[in-house]
């Protein structure tokens, strides 16, 4: 471990946090919204901050190895946070500073859980930086880091199998820098071209900009109370469905099928099991609801659809209060929020490979209690499974029930329902935002105590680095030398 190195990394990452902090100064003095002052301090203190502490701390002669990329991912993302907060609590948006770093760790980690009563009434840039603190998270900060910091002389693997969310890393370019660029061009791409889209359908361009950090980083903060039910538009909500699913896809698929090899897609399992879960969830819904809740098909499928992909990906955003649904279809997108998005994707939960993969192993046991001696390898898309990686697979489920348990017992026991617990614990470790009981579509989470919202912001932490990134810091043997 390189104490030097890791304060020079997270030095250089909260200079890189400050300068696009920036970019909130003038849809301030465009809007008139007052504060530019205030988010102009905090720009200066977060730069001064992270440029003094990455020239003091350089150090040449030392490498990143496993444990400082463990240590700069946690720590990275737990001073996003911090700073992140800054401009809610030093403009009066928020006046309590842990309701500032739940709304922030909220947007880093693109939960999209806000304790915002009135979002009309927030200053326009700070509803800016809190969109884009989504985009940022989306993608994952420390991989915008490996993509810029090798200029600055600081980078590593280690940094990125820190923080690419996916049970199998797979690298697109010969070098980690290259790969982060990539996926971040990718990423970019598809910002432009929704931006456009939400515009040209009728949104006004300060909202569609907004609108679509939310969507890509499948965060889900809007600029409205009624997120994008505030839009009674068909194609806004086609836009949305369909980069919602494409934020929920692998961008390495996407990549892949840059000149238009649309096959790549369905060579994947993993996709194809994502769609036919998406479908038959659309089937499902749209049959309950229809006659019960609406009276015409087309609105049926509509609001079935949206509310599917929303919850699918991890977005969390919403064109209809769900929970006026029947208690079967709430319970439904219950069950999809621990499942997620697809491995590599900017969603949240389990991601569909890892339990593709438990299925394929509780299968494979299955089989051998008929066939004792048969050799039988678990295969996704014609490739092996190493053994390893069904083992971390195992685990991570194991850990995520675990604190999802822990979680939802510490939110029972500070008074909280047991429906509210339950939902809370899986919105924020699954990175969603909205849940059931007090924390439906259109709540908020501004009731919660302060012991609950530190709860929430662990399991926010931890669910967007995939736990390990972070409950392995709490193992003693971590430290040793």
């Amino acid at each position: 471990m390189h104490p030097r190195l890791i304060a020079e990394a997270l030095g250089a990452l909260l200079a890189v946090i400050g300068l696009c902090m920036a970019t909130a100064i003038p849809w301030s003095l465009y809007y008139q919204d007052g504060v530019h002052d205030e988010l102009i301090f905090v720009v200066i203190l977060c730069v001064t901050v992270g440029v003094v502490t990455f020239m003091v701390s350089r150090d040449h002669e030392a490498d990143f190895g496993t444990r400082d990329g463990f240590i700069i991912v946690t720590m990275g993302w737990i001073l996003a946070g911090l700073f992140g907060a800054l401009p809610f609590w030093v403009t009066g948006v928020l006046p309590n500073f842990v309701d500032a770093v739940f709304e922030s760790f909220s947007g880093f980690t693109t939960t999209g859980a806000t304790v915002l009563t009135d979002i009309e009434s927030v200053p326009r840039s700070i509803l800016f930086w809190r969109s884009l603190t989504h985009w940022l998270g989306g993608m994952g900060i420390i991989v915008l880091s490996v993509a810029i910091l090798p200029l600055l002389g600081v980078g590593g693997m280690a940094m990125f199998k820190a923080e690419v969310p996916s049970p199998v890393m797979d690298k697109l370019k010969p070098t980690v820098a290259e790969t982060a660029k990539t996926l971040w061009k990718v990423y970019l791409f598809f910002t432009v071209v929704e931006a456009t889209l939400l515009w040209l359908a009728g949104m006004e361009a300060f909202d569609a900009l907004c609108h679509t950090f939310g969507t890509l980083a499948t965060g889900g903060f809007s600029t409205k109370s009624l997120s994008i039910g505030h839009y009674q538009s068909n194609l806004i909500h086609i836009i949305v469905i369909f980069f919602m699913m494409v934020a929920g896809v692998s961008f390495t698929l996407h990549y892949k099928a840059r000149r238009m090899d649309l096959r790549v897609y369905w060579r994947s399992r993993e996709f194809r099991l994502y769609m036919l879960i998406f479908v038959a969830s659309i089937a499902f819904l749209t049959w309950n609801i229809w006659g019960v809740n609406y009276d015409g098909f087309g609105e049926s499928l509509r609001d079935a659809t949206f509310q599917t992909a929303a919850i699918m990906t991890t977005t969390g955003y919403g064109t209809t209060d769900w929970e006026q649904w029947p208690m079967v279809c709430q319970w439904l997108l219950l069950c999809l929020m621990f499942m997620g998005g697809c491995a590599g994707s900017t969603g949240g939960g389990m991601k569909c490979m890892r339990l593709m993969i438990i299925f394929k192993h509780v299968f494979r046991e299955l089989r051998l209690l008929i066939h004792p001696r048969a050799v039988i390898t678990i295969k996704v898309d014609r490739k092996a499974i190493p053994t390893h990686i069904v083992n971390s697979v195992l685990a991570f489920i194991g850990l995520y029930l675990g604190v999802w348990v822990v979680s939802t017992l510490l939110l029972v026991g500070l008074e909280m329902d047991p429906i509210t617990a339950l939902s809370a614990s899986t919105s924020t470790l699954s990175n969603i935002g909205p849940g059931l009981g007090k924390i439906g579509a259109f709540d908020h989470y501004a009731w919660i105590s302060i012991p609950g919202k530190l709860i929430l912001i662990f399991n926010m932490l931890a669910g967007r680095l995939e736990l390990y990134t972070v409950l392995v810091l709490m193992v003693p043997g971590f430290w040793r030398k």
